[in-house]
């Protein structure tokens, strides 16, 4: 009859012998962390990228979203590197309040373009960062989840972070990346719609609004703002009862758009009805965008349009860098803490806060 001290011992042995599940699994996870924490070659990474490879793709998106120095400086050479083979794609964004669909439609959207167009398709989905918890839930893989196993779609959901605008603070160096590894069509869904989250507009090349019926959106459409910009609007969910609200809120917004003066695309947008649970409607929202592609590429808008968009992305990259390079400085570190607690006492206001940092050397 085996003692207890044997059974103790033998059970001891099982879990301490190499070839046991337990520890395979835990070799495997420090493989996984190893892989992870080893810089991999920027050259290479760029190599992979070119090639399409996915992983090197994210890799490289992740390098680049990286608050470390030593990353940046990283995801600074993988961009110079992919430029090149950049800017050779259509850049769509999407946007919409929250509940009108924007990651069903994308879906529906997205896997008409690969299968019926051929299409290499990246999707940059930004989610809402809590100004509470700081987290973000970054769904939209889950909620694409047809799209995400097609073998020429790529979902990227990034955290907005503090970014206004409704995009992340680099999508549009994520944007670059997605063209240098060989996507045509990159769709950008924002967080949803707002007055400041309009920054997408400064990053893509269409402009596409989601709208519900019946949800009090109509009288929008003469307020000038998010309609303003949008190339066209789409009226999603227009299946089943929807359908007569759907066809009068269509009515109503076009003759809204009939309000604003001429866009300098000298394009006039439309509106279209849609359901992307039932797949209708999608094949007229592309007819549109490359109706689109078609004009401002003839009257050289197209071109001229992205040009300002890198004046832009001049200025916006100038201001981070000054802000980032502001709060990083010691001294600033230090009197912004003093600062902050003199305004606590009532000893200060912020503005003459404001002034005394500003004009600290």
């Amino acid at each position: 009859m085996k003692s207890k001290d044997h059974d103790k011992k033998s059970a001891l042995s099982e879990t301490n012998n190499p070839n046991s599940s337990a520890n395979i699994g835990k070799n495997a996870a420090d493989k996984i962390k190893a892989l992870r924490r080893k810089k991999i070659d920027t050259q290479s990474l760029i190599d992979e990228i070119l090639k399409g490879n996915h992983t090197a793709l994210s890799r490289a998106i992740t390098l680049v979203e990286s608050e470390q120095p030593s990353h940046q400086a990283q995801a600074k050479q993988v961009i110079d590197g992919c430029l090149p083979h950049a800017n050779n794609s259509l850049r769509i964004g999407i946007t919409g309040v929250p509940g009108v669909g924007k990651s069903t439609f994308i879906e529906a959207f997205g896997n008409y373009l690969i299968n019926k167009h051929q299409k290499k398709v990246a999707v940059l989905a930004i989610d809402p960062t809590s100004s509470v918890s700081h987290g973000s839930i970054l769904g939209d893989k889950t909620r694409m989840e047809e799209l995400v196993k097609q073998k020429h779609a790529f979902i990227r959901p990034t955290a907005s972070g503090d970014s206004l605008g409704g995009v992340a603070k680099k999508t549009r160096e994520s944007v670059i990346l997605c063209e240098a590894a060989g996507y045509d069509i990159i769709l950008i869904e924002t967080v949803g719609v707002g007055q400041s989250e309009t920054m997408v507009h400064s990053m893509t090349d269409f402009f596409l609004l989601l709208k519900l019926a019946g949800a009090g959106d109509e009288l929008q459409g003469i307020k000038r703002g998010i309609i303003e910009m949008a190339d066209a609007i789409v009226i999603n969910k227009a299946d089943g009862e929807n359908k007569i609200p759907a066809k009068k809120a269509k009515t109503e917004f076009t003759r809204a758009l009939h309000l604003y003066p001429q866009k300098p695309s000298a394009w006039q947008p439309k509106v279209v009805l849609a359901s992307a649970l039932k797949n209708t409607g999608v094949d007229k929202v592309w007819k549109l965008i490359t109706d689109f592609e078609k004009q401002t590429k003839k009257n050289n808008y197209f071109q001229e349009h992205r040009n300002e968009q890198n004046k832009f992305w001049l200025i916006q990259t100038i201001n981070e860098h000054l802000k980032s390079n502001f709060y990083q400085h010691p001294t600033i570190k230090k009197e912004l803490q003093r600062q902050l607690q003199l305004i606590e006492e009532n000893k200060t206001t912020p503005f003459e806060a404001a002034s005394y940092l500003l004009n600290l050397k």
